[in-house]
Protein backbone atom coordinates (compact mmCIF):
# COMPACT_ATOMS: atom_id res chain seq x y z
CA UNK A 1 0.00 0.00 0.00
CA UNK A 2 1.23 3.68 -1.41
CA UNK A 3 1.89 6.33 1.34
CA UNK A 4 -1.32 7.81 -0.76
CA UNK A 5 -3.47 5.26 -0.20
CA UNK A 6 -2.50 5.33 3.52
CA UNK A 7 -3.47 8.54 4.03
CA UNK A 8 -6.70 8.64 1.87
CA UNK A 9 -7.89 6.10 4.17
CA UNK A 10 -6.73 7.68 7.02
CA UNK A 11 -8.87 10.70 5.51
CA UNK A 12 -11.76 8.47 5.09
CA UNK A 13 -11.74 6.16 7.82
CA UNK A 14 -14.69 7.23 9.12
CA UNK A 15 -17.13 7.59 6.06
CA UNK A 16 -17.77 11.35 4.87
CA UNK A 17 -15.17 13.65 5.68
CA UNK A 18 -15.35 17.25 6.88
CA UNK A 19 -12.91 19.89 6.30
CA UNK A 20 -12.78 23.31 7.75
CA UNK A 21 -10.61 25.92 5.51
CA UNK A 22 -8.97 28.49 7.33
CA UNK A 23 -6.30 29.29 4.58
CA UNK A 24 -8.35 32.34 3.44
CA UNK A 25 -5.50 35.05 4.76
CA UNK A 26 -3.15 33.68 1.91
CA UNK A 27 -5.57 35.43 -0.30
CA UNK A 28 -7.50 38.23 1.77
CA UNK A 29 -5.66 39.45 4.46
CA UNK A 30 -6.98 38.56 8.18
CA UNK A 31 -10.97 38.04 7.50
CA UNK A 32 -13.24 38.51 10.50
CA UNK A 33 -13.31 35.34 12.35
CA UNK A 34 -10.11 34.39 11.31
CA UNK A 35 -7.65 37.12 13.24
CA UNK A 36 -6.40 34.92 15.35
CA UNK A 37 -5.69 31.77 13.71
CA UNK A 38 -4.15 29.62 16.93
CA UNK A 39 -7.28 30.16 18.62
CA UNK A 40 -9.64 29.49 15.64
CA UNK A 41 -7.90 26.20 15.03
CA UNK A 42 -8.18 25.05 18.81
CA UNK A 43 -11.91 25.56 18.45
CA UNK A 44 -12.49 22.92 14.82
CA UNK A 45 -10.44 20.73 16.02
CA UNK A 46 -12.67 18.09 15.79
CA UNK A 47 -12.75 18.63 11.66
CA UNK A 48 -11.60 15.71 9.90
CA UNK A 49 -9.24 18.01 8.26
CA UNK A 50 -7.90 21.87 8.46
CA UNK A 51 -6.91 23.18 5.03
CA UNK A 52 -3.82 25.70 5.72
CA UNK A 53 -1.56 28.23 3.85
CA UNK A 54 1.98 26.92 4.28
CA UNK A 55 2.82 29.47 6.68
CA UNK A 56 0.73 28.96 9.48
CA UNK A 57 1.14 25.06 10.57
CA UNK A 58 3.62 26.07 12.46
CA UNK A 59 1.55 28.50 14.31
CA UNK A 60 -0.71 25.59 15.24
CA UNK A 61 1.45 22.85 15.40
CA UNK A 62 0.48 22.34 19.10
CA UNK A 63 -3.14 20.86 17.25
CA UNK A 64 -1.57 18.63 15.16
CA UNK A 65 1.09 17.16 17.34
CA UNK A 66 -1.87 15.25 19.13
CA UNK A 67 -3.06 11.28 18.49
CA UNK A 68 -6.20 11.93 17.04
CA UNK A 69 -5.54 15.50 15.70
CA UNK A 70 -7.39 16.47 12.19
CA UNK A 71 -5.44 15.60 9.15
CA UNK A 72 -3.65 18.68 7.63
CA UNK A 73 -4.40 19.43 4.65
CA UNK A 74 -1.59 22.22 2.92
CA UNK A 75 -2.28 24.49 -0.01
CA UNK A 76 0.43 23.91 -2.54
CA UNK A 77 -0.21 27.08 -5.37
CA UNK A 78 -1.50 30.59 -5.23
CA UNK A 79 -4.71 32.14 -7.92
CA UNK A 80 -5.56 35.57 -8.42
CA UNK A 81 -8.92 34.48 -8.69
CA UNK A 82 -9.38 33.97 -5.09
CA UNK A 83 -8.13 37.82 -4.38
CA UNK A 84 -11.97 38.97 -4.61
CA UNK A 85 -11.37 42.18 -3.12
CA UNK A 86 -9.26 43.17 -6.08
CA UNK A 87 -11.58 42.26 -8.21
CA UNK A 88 -8.79 40.89 -10.69
CA UNK A 89 -9.80 40.11 -14.34
CA UNK A 90 -7.93 37.30 -14.73
CA UNK A 91 -7.54 33.82 -12.70
CA UNK A 92 -4.00 32.84 -13.14
CA UNK A 93 -2.58 30.27 -10.70
CA UNK A 94 1.39 30.16 -9.88
CA UNK A 95 2.75 27.35 -7.56
CA UNK A 96 4.41 27.90 -4.18
CA UNK A 97 5.57 25.42 -2.94
CA UNK A 98 5.92 21.20 -3.76
CA UNK A 99 4.47 18.35 -2.25
CA UNK A 100 7.54 17.42 -1.13
CA UNK A 101 7.82 20.69 1.09
CA UNK A 102 4.14 19.96 2.39
CA UNK A 103 5.25 16.40 3.62
CA UNK A 104 8.13 18.80 5.29
CA UNK A 105 5.70 21.34 6.48
CA UNK A 106 3.89 18.27 8.52
CA UNK A 107 1.17 17.87 5.60
CA UNK A 108 -1.07 14.37 5.04
CA UNK A 109 -2.74 15.91 2.23
CA UNK A 110 -1.95 18.68 -0.71
CA UNK A 111 -4.14 20.84 -2.66
CA UNK A 112 -3.64 22.35 -5.84
CA UNK A 113 -6.30 25.03 -7.04
CA UNK A 114 -7.12 26.00 -10.69
CA UNK A 115 -9.15 27.73 -12.98
CA UNK A 116 -10.24 27.21 -16.68
CA UNK A 117 -12.49 29.25 -19.28
CA UNK A 118 -10.32 32.30 -17.87
CA UNK A 119 -10.89 34.00 -21.95
CA UNK A 120 -7.10 33.30 -22.02
CA UNK A 121 -5.71 30.14 -23.74
CA UNK A 122 -2.45 30.65 -23.06
CA UNK A 123 -3.36 30.78 -19.42
CA UNK A 124 -5.64 28.18 -19.20
CA UNK A 125 -2.67 25.86 -20.07
CA UNK A 126 -0.30 27.26 -17.61
CA UNK A 127 -3.24 26.43 -15.11
CA UNK A 128 -3.33 23.30 -16.02
CA UNK A 129 0.61 22.76 -15.97
CA UNK A 130 1.04 23.65 -12.83
CA UNK A 131 -1.64 21.35 -11.47
CA UNK A 132 -0.27 18.84 -13.42
CA UNK A 133 3.54 19.58 -12.30
CA UNK A 134 2.14 19.44 -8.99
CA UNK A 135 0.35 15.68 -9.23
CA UNK A 136 3.17 13.96 -10.35
CA UNK A 137 5.05 15.56 -7.45
CA UNK A 138 2.34 14.22 -5.18
CA UNK A 139 2.91 10.90 -6.73
CA UNK A 140 6.34 10.68 -6.24
CA UNK A 141 6.09 12.14 -2.79
CA UNK A 142 3.53 9.70 -1.73
CA UNK A 143 0.92 12.19 -0.56
CA UNK A 144 -2.55 12.38 -2.32
CA UNK A 145 -3.66 15.73 -3.67
CA UNK A 146 -7.19 17.44 -3.89
CA UNK A 147 -7.49 19.24 -7.16
CA UNK A 148 -9.71 22.30 -6.42
CA UNK A 149 -11.56 23.36 -9.99
CA UNK A 150 -12.59 26.97 -9.02
CA UNK A 151 -14.17 28.60 -12.07
CA UNK A 152 -13.20 31.97 -13.13
CA UNK A 153 -16.03 34.51 -11.54
CA UNK A 154 -17.78 31.49 -10.17
CA UNK A 155 -19.86 32.77 -7.64
CA UNK A 156 -21.31 35.21 -10.17
CA UNK A 157 -22.44 32.76 -13.38
CA UNK A 158 -25.08 31.70 -14.23
CA UNK A 159 -26.35 27.87 -13.01
CA UNK A 160 -26.41 26.40 -16.38
CA UNK A 161 -23.03 27.92 -16.81
CA UNK A 162 -21.19 26.67 -13.95
CA UNK A 163 -23.00 23.17 -14.23
CA UNK A 164 -21.43 23.08 -17.59
CA UNK A 165 -17.75 24.59 -16.08
CA UNK A 166 -17.71 22.07 -13.14
CA UNK A 167 -18.77 19.22 -15.00
CA UNK A 168 -15.76 19.68 -17.41
CA UNK A 169 -12.86 20.69 -14.62
CA UNK A 170 -14.13 18.07 -12.61
CA UNK A 171 -13.41 15.44 -15.28
CA UNK A 172 -10.19 17.47 -16.17
CA UNK A 173 -9.07 17.12 -12.70
CA UNK A 174 -9.52 13.27 -11.94
CA UNK A 175 -8.26 12.68 -16.10
CA UNK A 176 -4.87 14.29 -14.88
CA UNK A 177 -4.98 12.21 -11.81
CA UNK A 178 -6.30 13.93 -8.83
CA UNK A 179 -7.12 11.55 -5.99
CA UNK A 180 -10.14 14.32 -4.32
CA UNK A 181 -11.98 17.11 -5.92
CA UNK A 182 -13.33 20.29 -4.27
CA UNK A 183 -15.69 22.28 -6.15
CA UNK A 184 -18.66 24.24 -5.99
CA UNK A 185 -22.51 22.69 -5.51
CA UNK A 186 -23.89 23.37 -8.88
CA UNK A 187 -27.85 22.86 -7.84
CA UNK A 188 -29.92 19.76 -8.99
CA UNK A 189 -27.71 18.32 -11.41
CA UNK A 190 -24.43 17.66 -9.24
CA UNK A 191 -25.44 14.11 -8.63
CA UNK A 192 -24.59 14.20 -13.12
CA UNK A 193 -21.27 15.67 -12.12
CA UNK A 194 -20.39 13.09 -9.37
CA UNK A 195 -21.31 10.53 -11.31
CA UNK A 196 -18.97 11.40 -14.36
CA UNK A 197 -16.08 11.78 -12.02
CA UNK A 198 -14.09 8.49 -10.83
CA UNK A 199 -12.48 10.16 -7.84
CA UNK A 200 -14.42 11.67 -4.49
CA UNK A 201 -16.08 15.23 -4.65
CA UNK A 202 -15.90 17.39 -1.79
CA UNK A 203 -18.72 20.43 -1.83
CA UNK A 204 -17.44 23.78 -0.91
CA UNK A 205 -19.60 26.11 1.22
CA UNK A 206 -18.34 29.58 -1.11
CA UNK A 207 -19.81 33.00 0.29
CA UNK A 208 -20.74 32.83 3.98
CA UNK A 209 -24.56 32.56 3.79
CA UNK A 210 -27.13 34.67 5.61
CA UNK A 211 -28.14 32.41 7.71
CA UNK A 212 -26.10 29.66 9.24
CA UNK A 213 -29.20 27.09 8.76
CA UNK A 214 -29.08 28.07 4.74
CA UNK A 215 -25.34 26.17 5.36
CA UNK A 216 -26.42 23.04 6.43
CA UNK A 217 -29.15 22.83 3.91
CA UNK A 218 -26.03 23.23 1.22
CA UNK A 219 -24.04 20.30 2.71
CA UNK A 220 -27.35 18.36 3.11
CA UNK A 221 -27.63 18.65 -0.60
CA UNK A 222 -24.23 18.45 -1.27
CA UNK A 223 -24.05 14.77 0.25
CA UNK A 224 -27.07 14.16 -1.27
CA UNK A 225 -26.28 14.41 -4.50
CA UNK A 226 -23.18 12.13 -3.97
CA UNK A 227 -20.57 14.57 -2.58
CA UNK A 228 -18.13 12.58 -0.31
CA UNK A 229 -17.87 15.72 2.05
CA UNK A 230 -17.80 19.25 2.38
CA UNK A 231 -14.94 21.75 2.63
CA UNK A 232 -16.63 25.08 4.62
CA UNK A 233 -14.68 27.65 5.98
CA UNK A 234 -16.45 31.12 6.29
CA UNK A 235 -19.24 29.34 7.28
CA UNK A 236 -17.85 27.68 9.69
CA UNK A 237 -15.41 30.05 11.54
CA UNK A 238 -18.02 33.19 10.94
CA UNK A 239 -20.58 31.15 13.05
CA UNK A 240 -21.55 32.60 16.28
CA UNK A 241 -20.50 29.30 18.12
CA UNK A 242 -17.83 27.46 15.26
CA UNK A 243 -17.52 24.64 17.87
CA UNK A 244 -21.62 24.25 17.75
CA UNK A 245 -22.35 24.68 13.91
CA UNK A 246 -19.32 21.92 13.35
CA UNK A 247 -20.68 19.98 15.51
CA UNK A 248 -23.93 19.70 13.63
CA UNK A 249 -22.59 20.02 10.30
CA UNK A 250 -20.95 16.71 11.03
CA UNK A 251 -24.07 15.12 12.26
CA UNK A 252 -25.25 16.25 8.64
CA UNK A 253 -22.52 15.30 6.44
CA UNK A 254 -21.36 12.18 8.64
CA UNK A 255 -24.59 10.71 9.31
CA UNK A 256 -27.17 12.16 7.42
CA UNK A 257 -29.31 13.97 9.79
CA UNK A 258 -32.09 16.06 8.39
CA UNK A 259 -30.85 19.95 8.42
CA UNK A 260 -33.87 21.12 9.57
CA UNK A 261 -33.64 18.56 12.44
CA UNK A 262 -30.01 19.24 12.96
CA UNK A 263 -30.71 22.88 13.43
CA UNK A 264 -33.71 22.78 16.18
CA UNK A 265 -31.26 20.24 18.06
CA UNK A 266 -28.26 23.33 18.16
CA UNK A 267 -30.11 25.97 18.56
CA UNK A 268 -29.35 27.33 15.05
CA UNK A 269 -31.24 29.70 13.00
Amino acid sequence: MTGEQIRLNRLFSTGNVVIVAVDHGLYNGPLPGLIDLPRVVQSIVDADAILMSPGMPAHCADVFAKRGAPSLIIRLNWGTQYATQWNYETAHSVPMITAQDALALGADIALTGFSLHTGDQKMDADNIGVLAQQIAQKRAAGIPLIGEFYPAGAEDLAPEQIQEQVAVGCRIAAELGSDMIKTFYTGKDFDKIVAATPVPIFGLGARKTPREIDALRLAANEIRSGARGVVFGRNVVQARDPKRFLDALKEIVKVGKDPEQVAKKFGIE
